[in-house]
């Protein structure tokens, strides 16, 4: 009688080579942006940093509540996130599904550039967590055009609020005509993005589709062509879906985006309650809005090292002190983006282990059926 073969199969060193590889990838993308942000911190405070700056500055209990404050806002940014991802999946996730999928888009949003966004795998994460693919990514799909609307809405409710020389004409340096410039060509992108999604979702589908597949038929777009035609694609199955919405649901996700976004600005605005109480709040939670359209095109990992120059700089002429402007980014920077670094390293590798698992599983079924 034949013994069965006791050694391992050659295909199990192999594997275990490629688990350790996305584990290795992993720890990778968590440490380029910090070792990026580091660098950046570490340059600016050599350069502007007088070290009396903390002899200014009482950690008393106003700047404790503050800071607390802050923090505060960050879970009600992570609320309204979660919020929108169990209506979008109309309860089918449970709060704590829903959180977990919210942290690993941040996680993803993190490591990748800033306009890759947490979205480019968020529908992975949802249809982990029982939501049919095709499904997810229609939901995805939506949160992205829910997220685009809620910049094109706020700009004007922004400008009249606030005096336009308070956001750009604070100063006639090279920064603000750059900064000035950089805003309006990222924010013509994002209206402009906004009435392709707007049209291909709500209105005719079928037609932007079909006007997609023209235009990246030409000779030197061809090369997108598969991807263009997906994403008309999307554009139709999101659409059908959208187009059955009561207006109720239409609230309830746009406040939860409205929420988020709101919440991710106020981040700051505690932060200068603490530090700099006498800067209009008005003014700084309305320059947060332009940071973050700006740091939308950072090359950067999670806007990494841009982020913390683009806020002293910008936020130098409410504070009159670099050293404060440099302590209060770096709060923002922990609060807003380190933590989900953390966060993001503790989660990913048990998601990647599971995934793994569900694979072999699907490896074995398949082997067993035939």
């Amino acid at each position: 009688m034949k013994q069965p073969d006791t050694n391992p199969s050659p295909q199990q060193p192999s594997q275990q080579t490629r688990d350790n590889r996305q584990l290795l990838s992993l720890a990778w993308k968590i440490f380029l942006p910090i070792a990026i942000g580091a660098a950046v911190v570490i340059w600016l405070f050599h350069r502007e940093f007088n070290p009396r700056v903390w002899e200014t500055i009482h950690f008393d209990n106003r700047v404790i509540g503050c800071i607390a404050l802050a923090w505060v806002f960050m879970i009600g940014r992570d609320f309204g996130l979660s919020w929108r991802f169990r209506t979008l999946t109309d309860r089918q996730l449970t709060w704590l599904q829903a959180i977990k999928v919210n942290m690993l888009c941040e996680f993803t949003s993190c490591v990748t550039p800033s306009a890759v966004g947490g979205s480019a795998l968020g529908m992975v994460y949802l249809n982990r967590e029982g939501i049919e693919l095709g499904r997810a990514t229609t939901l995805m799909m939506t949160t992205l055009f829910l997220d685009e609307l809620f910049f094109v809405v706020s700009l004007p409710v922004i400008m009249l609020a606030i005096p336009y020389r308070e956001l750009f004409g604070f100063g006639h340096s090279t920064f603000t005509i750059g900064l000035e410039s950089v805003f309006w060509i990222v924010y013509s992108v994002i209206f402009l993005w906004t009435a392709i999604l707007f049209l291909g979702i709500i209105v005719r589908p079928h037609g932007i589709h079909r006007a997609l597949n023209w235009l990246f038929s030409l000779r030197w777009l061809r090369r997108w062509q598969h991807s263009a035609d997906t994403l008309g694609q999307n554009m139709e199955d999101t659409g059908r879906e959208l187009r059955l919405r009561p207006l109720r649901w239409w609230l309830e996700t746009f406040c939860g985006t409205a929420l988020s976004w709101s919440s991710r600005y106020l981040v700051v605005n505690a932060l200068f309650l603490g530090f700099a109480p006498y800067a209009d709040q008005l003014i700084v939670f309305g320059r947060q809005f332009v940071v973050w359209v700006v740091m939308m095109i950072s090359p950067t990992p999670g806007s990494a090292g841009v982020s913390e120059w683009l806020f002293t700089t910008y936020y130098g002429d409410l504070i009159h002190s670099s050293g404060i402007a440099l302590v209060i980014a770096l709060f923002w920077r922990i609060i807003s983006y380190y933590v989900y670094l953390i966060i993001g390293a503790c989660i990913m590798p048990s998601w990647i282990r599971q995934g793994i698992r569900l694979s072999r599983r699907k490896r074995s079924s398949i082997s067993s059926d035939t």
